[in-house]
């Protein structure tokens, strides 16, 4: 594992990891925002912007410390624009139901990969990225949403469960391509003390598999 910022693989992998971290943080303002237009309720739209303001803050936080490092934030975030971009529009939601979905799936698997990988970072970097990945009101405000919903309808559970299943897919997708495009972030994760991306990858979808059963639905 490197530990100094001064190491210039280290650093290009460390500008991967925060810059693909920080462009969904990004992203997931700009949605959470856009998506409580669909939502049925003063309460919900008050809660998604706060949630979404949330995820700037997150967002701040992860360029603060590609500044720390010397590190532009567009220049990190910048090769991460398309696949990022591509996967939201594949799974653009159609209703409130699918964009809380999406939220409460695609952001589990987002956190749970990130989490998977802070064990090759710098003590002070992975700090910044643990508080960015630690937020349960957002998973708290979604699964009671997503609850409410199927209670007062249950018939649209297999609708929902069928469009987790499509945002498992493209997510898990386009996190093996970030995963091993980028030479120096592949050099990181599969150092002596790096990650064993199956390994993780299968710690993901069991941590998926309980997050859908606490709202009800097979994954």
């Amino acid at each position: 594992m490197h530990e100094s910022a001064d190491d210039a693989e280290y650093r290009a992998a460390v500008a991967d990891i925060l810059g693909v971290l920080a462009y969904g943080e990004l992203m997931a303002f700009e949605r959470l925002a856009y998506d409580a237009r669909m939502a049925p309720t003063l309460d919900d739209k008050a809660a998604l912007g706060r949630l979404a303001t949330a995820e700037f803050e997150h967002f701040a936080a992860l360029a603060t410390r590609l500044s720390d490092l010397g590190i532009p934030a567009s220049a990190a975030i910048e090769p991460f624009v398309e696949p990022l971009e591509e996967f939201h529009a594949r799974t653009a939601p159609s209703d409130w139901a699918e964009s809380l979905i999406k939220a409460y799936v695609g952001d589990g698997l987002m956190r749970d990969f990130y989490r998977e990988v802070t064990r090759v970072l710098d003590a002070e970097t992975r700090v910044v990225v643990e508080k960015a990945l630690a937020d349960t009101e957002h998973v708290t405000f979604l699964a009671e949403r997503l609850r409410r919903i199927m209670a007062e309808d249950p018939r649209c559970a297999g609708r929902l469960a069928l469009w987790a299943r499509r945002i498992v897919g493209e997510a898990l997708l386009q996190a093996r391509l970030v995963a091993t495009r980028r030479e120096a972030l592949v050099r990181l994760l599969a150092g002596g003390r790096g990650v064993d991306l199956s390994a993780a990858f299968d710690r993901i979808i069991q941590a998926h598999a309980g997050r859908m059963a606490a709202i009800g639905l097979a994954a």
